[in-house]
């Protein structure tokens, strides 16, 4: 049964972490929760972490030493229970390891440890993977928080005045997902205007992926001016994704990305999949932080 671990800063900002999935579930301050609730009836999770591949694989397998491992989408961390290894009132460290749930998927020795931890206004994550085998070992790794639309009151509509803010301007086009998910090469327009993205529900038959992104970070604004804001370390792709009648809009931040429809190579050689040499550490970091409104006078001031 999945133990559920309260942080909290001098503030009162409090996070809840969930070993099962080292899943951050609850992300709460000023009397307002900032994170999706995990409502079934829409999507049942809050902010799973993606290892480790992110994204589907061709036929649902990877290939390693040409032998095929049954894969799940967005890989298996996510649904496996971590080990908690330090604690303080405002940071909690969980880790997972190989194990008997991992290796008929995933044949590699690895440790990787998840760091929150909760600050006035913000909830900060330290990411680091270690290879303890003696082989290079190919990973991905992903973040895919949900926040409800809207939380700062509007509408969840194409006139409601949401939008998504980059912090650098970002191309206009976006891969077009096939079936089960995978990658096409060819690419859809999307009413991205420079660094602002207007969301509108329809946008969203599949998600939006930014490749390379040019930014490190983004923010999901409301009309009133305030902001959830994910900044990341590390995380050359970004993504925007909902499902169109659900009421929460996912900001995520991928080191990889779904296989291209087609591919039938090494999971080493997958686009975008990393390779850490044996006995390598790498680190990766996410930070979430809440923005308050600009006052009319602070604006003109």
């Amino acid at each position: 049964m999945s133990e559920r671990i309260t942080i909290t800063a001098g503030d009162g900002t409090t996070a809840v972490i969930a070993t099962h999935g080292a899943e951050p579930v609850s992300w709460h301050m000023g009397g307002t929760e900032y994170l999706w609730s995990g409502d079934p009836a829409h999507w049942d999770r809050h902010a799973p972490w993606l290892f480790p591949v992110v994204g589907a694989s061709a036929n649902g397998a990877v290939t390693v030493g040409g032998r095929a491992y049954p894969m799940a989408q967005h890989g298996f961390a996510r649904d496996l229970p971590f080990t908690v290894t330090e604690r303080t009132d405002d940071t909690v460290t969980l880790r997972l390891e190989e194990g008997s749930a991992t290796l008929p998927h995933y044949p590699f020795p690895f440790r990787l440890d998840i760091t929150a931890r909760v600050g006035p206004g913000i909830l900060d994550f330290e990411i680091w993977i270690e290879n303890t085998g003696p082989t290079p070992l190919p990973y991905a790794l992903g973040f895919h928080p949900a926040f409800p639309w809207p939380f700062a009151g509007g509408e969840r509509s194409a006139d409601g005045g949401y939008r998504v803010d980059f912090q650098n301007p970002e191309r206009p086009l976006v891969p077009e997902v096939g079936e089960g998910g995978l990658l096409l090469r060819t690419e859809r327009a999307i009413p991205l205007e420079g660094a602002t993205l207007p969301l509108d529900p329809a946008l969203f038959t599949e998600a939006l992926v930014l490749r390379d992104a040019a930014s490190e970070w983004m923010r999901f604004t409301a009309p009133d001016g305030s902001a959830i804001r994910l900044e990341v370390s590390d995380f050359p792709h970004l993504a925007v994704w909902t499902k169109p009648t659900a009421p929460f809009l996912s900001l995520e931040c991928w080191t990889g990305h779904a296989d291209w429809a087609g591919y039938a190579g090494e999971l080493a050689r997958r686009d975008s999949q990393r390779l850490l040499a044996p006995k390598g550490r790498a680190r990766h970091g996410v930070t979430l932080s809440h923005e308050a409104p600009v006052s009319r006078e602070a604006a003109t001031a």
